[in-house]
């Protein structure tokens, strides 16, 4: 039986209630919803969602707009690029992109955010809600000193700032409709282990072969001896 939850108190207001009941997902979902007014205490990362995280190369960062319009982001960078200090934070360093700063700006009117993490190839996908706190090179140059290494070694030096996220809430869904997809370093390493095993079957086969070769020329040297034609 599902209890309520931080994610459920924020993610399943009224009229998200309303569409449940229609459908009859409010039979499920109705327990996640907070009681009364007591949202629950902020969720922590398991040990499955930080390893996820810190595992990712790409995931998606979603604010709002003073005027209420959401806006997505894309983030990317090598493995370990997103950090987890401890089971209520996230955090990494906001790479150089396009000068737009529509994320930035977003958040220094509303610290709101939601990420979402995809894991492709074992289909997997969390997202979280948090508030984010974006700290300056100039005022932590030693945060960003630190989020910029990552297992890789020390990431690209164009960044000014790194997004500190306080964990809110947090919600596993399920793999239904995601497609597997894999990354090029796993398609290498795909196709390095279907050649090693494409190479040893044709060995295999030749093994063989040679094998039928040497009983065809027994079989005909037999048949000589006897004088029995073929």
């Amino acid at each position: 039986m599902r209890h309520p939850t931080r994610y459920g108190a924020i993610a399943f207001t009224a009229p998200v209630a309303e569409r449940q009941k229609a459908t009859g997902s409010i039979n499920w979902y109705g327990r996640m919803r907070a009681q009364e007014d007591d949202p629950g205490l902020p969720d922590e990362l398991d040990t499955r969602v930080t390893a996820l995280i810190r595992a990712t190369d790409s995931f998606f960062i979603a604010t709002v707009t003073p005027s209420g319009w959401p806006y997505i982001q894309h983030r990317g960078g090598p493995p370990g690029f997103v950090h987890v200090p401890n089971p209520t934070t996230i955090a990494l360093a906001d790479y150089s992109g396009n000068q737009q700063f529509v994320t930035v700006g977003n958040l220094d009117e509303n610290d709101r955010v939601a990420l979402f993490f995809i894991d492709y190839p074992t289909r997997s996908r969390v997202k979280v809600y948090g508030r984010a706190e974006v700290v300056e090179r100039a005022d932590d140059p030693d945060l960003i000193a630190r989020l910029l290494t990552t297992p890789d070694g020390v990431g690209r030096a164009g960044c000014d700032r790194a997004f500190v996220v306080h964990v809110e809430a947090l919600d596993r869904n399920c793999t239904k409709n995601i497609p597997p997809k894999y990354g090029e370093a796993r398609m290498q390493e795909s196709l390095t282990w279907a050649r090693k095993g494409l190479q040893e079957e044709i060995e295999l086969l030749r093994s063989r072969n040679a094998e039928l070769e040497r009983e065809i020329t027994r079989l005909r040297l037999h048949n000589d001896d006897e004088g029995q034609p073929w």
